[in-house]
């Protein structure tokens, strides 16, 4: 079972942690990642762009010149594709970019994310003594820690009124992004150098995202006598009915 460091602020240790093994242990599934990330990339689209085709641009209604007799082409519109201000062909359009994942696939794909950032997480006791909010203690916070100038994904239980004050404090600090744990996504896990959370958050993560475990019913030899007398008795009415 692999375990991280509890620091405090100033970046004393305190204690280990123990990471849970069917949440940080397993291999990397990098196909899943590729899919997940994929998927986010797309789903964040807004998919609004559109043209106009040469039935949508405003005029055009009368034929410039007569078919023949001119010496010039033949032309049936000023709006054609092939005038200026006319129409676009195969423009793009508004559509859906959206695309779907199974919810187990998506919670494979993050433990598989925090299984590859497992050797980069720093997990502080509490932000308890970052009371003041100020971006100024903020940063003092992520030097001592050894985390200054590095991109850093700071994981918080958002629901918590000390979450919503570090969260203040770290609004402006280049390189670094505040997640709720409900927020946690693969494309902020695999962008960053480190990962920071409290204790707390990370048992949440734990516990949300751990796989559920299969229930095994024991059959005793009751119940196993009662299914065999079932299927007996249904066997002898289908041959009472064939006969």
């Amino acid at each position: 079972m692999t375990s991280a460091q509890v620091v405090d602020l100033k970046g004393k240790r305190l204690s280990e942690v123990a990471l849970d093994d069917s949440v940080f242990g397993g291999e990397p599934n990098v196909h899943l990642l590729h899919s997940a990330v994929v998927r986010q990339l797309a789903n964040a689209r807004a998919g609004t762009s559109s043209c106009k085709t040469r039935a949508e641009v405003s005029g055009g209604g009368r034929k410039p010149w007569r078919q023949k007799g001119t010496g010039r082409a033949r032309v049936g519109s000023i709006r054609s594709p092939l005038w200026v201000g006319g129409g676009v062909i195969f423009g793009p359009k508004p559509r859906d970019y959206s695309l779907d994942m199974p919810h187990k696939m998506r919670c494979v794909a993050l433990r598989s994310a925090l299984a590859a950032r497992k050797d980069h997480l720093v997990v502080v006791k509490d932000f308890v003594g970052l009371a003041g909010a100020k971006t100024k203690e903020m940063a003092i916070v992520l030097k001592s820690l050894g985390l200054d100038g590095k991109k850093i994904l700071l994981v918080l239980d958002i629901d918590t009124a000390e979450s919503v004050a570090v969260e203040r404090a770290a609004r402006n600090i280049k390189g670094l992004k505040v997640v709720g744990i409900n927020d946690l996504n693969v494309k902020d896990l695999l962008g960053c150098d480190h990962l920071l959370t409290t204790e707390p958050a990370l048992e949440k993560i734990s516990s949300r995202l751990r796989p559920k475990s299969t229930q095994t019913v024991a059959i005793g030899s009751d119940s196993t006598h009662v299914t065999k007398s079932k299927s007996r008795t249904r066997k002898a009415t289908n041959h009472h009915g064939d006969q």
